[in-house]
């Protein structure tokens, strides 16, 4: 099996050389099982703002495009992957987080986790939404997805945001992957591909079109302006 450690400025923010990151350490691991963790007190806290707000459009077309390889690369893993939450998954975090079958996080209230893209008042690309559509539970996926919130872990676990909460969530994960990883390699592998399935299946025009509407909006001078705001207002709790 494989550990991949997501250890990078910003509580490991999704920046293009994070992502790029992640899919170089995917494409070495060589379809062996993974265990997805983060270093400085989170999995990730989400996309890198610093990087969002300095992107031209062609720029933030490239980044939204990586964020969906990502994704998928994770979704349609073959082997078992499973995440480990011992620090916060905020938006872009918690997504790579829905894309692993297993998801364990520490037993800290402290702990922050959910999708805040509604609240920030941007979209992910389209395949992103079908992956959480397939991997969240419809009872609880308007109040997860709509209501823009974080969550604690007893909180999320109950919504379906998670699988266990744990005392010991890296030792409890690597227990679960190794369970995963004794069973046979070809059926584990056959079974997921038929449940994910067609899942990120996005026409090519309807992603474009997606693009097309949704670039402009995370380039625009007000995202730009509240991005700002917010990492202003997150530097001056830091200092």
């Amino acid at each position: 099996m494989q550990e991949i450690v997501l250890n990078g400025p910003g509580k490991n923010a999704l920046g293009t050389p994070m992502m790029q990151s992640i899919l170089d350490q995917l494409a070495a691991a060589e379809g062996q099982p993974i265990l997805l963790r983060g270093e400085n007190g989170a999995l990730s806290a989400g996309v890198d703002l610093k990087e969002v707000a300095r992107l031209n459009a062609e720029e933030m077309e490239a980044f939204l495009r990586k964020l969906d390889q990502v994704t998928r690369t994770l979704l349609h893993w073959p082997r078992p992957t499973v995440a480990v939450l011992d620090g916060h998954a905020i938006a872009g975090g918690c997504v790579i987080a829905m894309a692993c079958d297993h998801r364990v996080a520490q037993a800290n209230p402290k702990l922050r986790i959910g999708l805040t893209e509604v609240a920030v008042g941007v979209l992910f690309p389209p395949g992103v939404w079908a992956m959480l559509r397939h991997r969240l539970p419809p009872q609880s996926i308007d109040e997860i997805v709509l209501g823009g919130s974080l969550h604690s872990p007893a909180q999320a676990l109950a919504l379906g945001l998670l699988d266990k909460v744990s005392e010991d969530a890296l030792a409890s994960a690597r227990k679960t992957l190794s369970r995963l990883a004794s069973y046979d390699a070809s059926v584990y592998a056959e079974t997921k591909a038929l449940l994910r399935e067609g899942v990120m299946d996005i026409e090519p025009r309807t992603e474009q079109a997606f693009l097309d509407a949704a670039v402009p909006v995370w380039t625009s001078p007000a995202l730009r302006e509240r991005l700002l705001a917010h990492l202003a207002k997150v530097s001056g709790k830091r200092a």
